[in-house]
């Protein structure tokens, strides 16, 4: 089996899907006072009827955006941990340039809403893709920083200056209505980013496996000195794929925006550039994978919110559950994700590696 195809780890995957689902049950059983209720609304709630269903697939939209964004840097050996802000940064640029344009018909105000989000956050991660080209910084700790110092501001932006005062809430002023993506299955939140969103995974598909510039890009995640020795020019492949990254974690984010909650909250991004991270490593970085990956960690939380709502199931419960079954799907990733990590902190120490010891 191909090395790139999520085929290879079919079995481990479904065992490890198994064994999550058992311990689902018997959490379930143990933390709930009413069991057989808590399951039943854990496991079918997020089909019983259109507006759950509906919301179940918005969240996948945005989960396979920002798992894409955290999947193409990992397979281009580079680590983008800022997502969430990015995504916060794409939603307040987008509520903002949507709500200057009000006079630009439909089309031409959501394409400069969008693009203007999109390229927000695809600047905010090429940053660090460029302090790693120029300075060797490493773009790990990089992209965390300017993700946790941006959040704040964000906040202050929303709160004060930006702030509707016409709403309780603490929200930007809701776009136009005509700049509001169309919905699928009415009362839900599903909108027609979803279509945008699949054909992302299959343009980063080709892009990966059927052309150059994707092989040279897998080649120097793999082996950046290899790939160097052999003449690609590895530091548009630190650059590049980190805005790439940034860029779909951005559209996470207009999308949020444009179709989901037609203004920028704070806080409504609480976990989703993590989420991503998880969703990339269920995946094995595939772009493909990444696509029932984003369906499962989807399913979680909405058979999570449908549980609270009609059962005594608690928000905690909730959340440990969600992270006992990550743990256990992602566990069988970490011998092969591990080294990497290893080999990235043994050059910042100066350590190098030579057949297994060090020097």
């Amino acid at each position: 089996m191909s090395r790139g195809s999520p085929r290879g780890s079919f079995a481990g995957i479904a065992i490890a899907l198994i064994a999550a689902v058992l311990v689902t049950v018997v959490m379930l059983v143990i933390g709930s006072r009413t069991p057989q209720a808590a399951i039943r609304a854990f496991f079918f709630g997020p089909f019983s009827n259109t507006y759950y269903l509906g919301n179940m697939i918005n969240g996948f939209t945005v989960l396979v955006l920002t798992g894409l964004g955290a999947a193409l840097a990992f397979r281009a050996g580079v680590f983008n941990l800022g997502g969430e802000g990015q995504v916060y940064i794409a939603a307040v640029v987008t509520a903002v340039t949507a709500n200057a344009v009000t006079h630009a018909s439909a089309p031409v105000g959501i394409a400069l809403a969008l693009t203007a989000g999109v390229l927000a956050a695809a600047m905010t991660a090429g940053l660090s893709g460029l302090f790693r080209f120029l300075w060797d910084t490493d773009e790990l700790i990089t992209s965390f920083l300017i993700a946790s110092a941006s959040i704040p501001i964000i906040d202050y932006m929303i709160v004060g200056p930006l702030n509707d005062p016409a709403s309780n809430l603490l929200t930007t002023p809701r776009i136009p209505e005509a700049l509001r993506l169309l919905r699928i299955l009415p009362p839900s939140r599903l909108h027609i980013g979803i279509i945008a969103a699949l054909a992302v995974a299959a343009l980063a598909y080709f892009l990966l496996f059927h052309t150059v510039r994707g092989y040279e890009w897998r080649l120097t995640g793999l082996n950046i000195e290899f790939a160097r020795y052999g003449g690609i020019n590895t530091g548009m492949y630190i650059l590049v794929p980190m805005a790439i990254s940034g860029a779909l974690h951005g559209l996470a984010g207009s999308f949020h925006v444009l179709g989901t909650h037609h203004a920028a909250l704070v806080g409504f991004s609480a976990g989703l550039g993590w989420n991503g991270l998880a969703v990339a490593l269920i995946g094995r970085s595939h772009p493909l994978g990444v696509l029932p990956a984003a369906m499962v960690f989807a399913y979680l939380q909405s058979g999570s919110r449908t549980a609270i709502l009609h059962t005594e199931f608690t928000f905690e419960l909730a959340t440990i559950i969600q992270a006992v079954v990550f743990f256990i799907i992602t566990a069988q990733h970490l011998p092969s994700i591990a080294p990497r990590f290893t080999r990235r902190i043994g050059a910042r120490l100066g350590i190098r590696s030579n057949n297994g010891g060090e020097s």
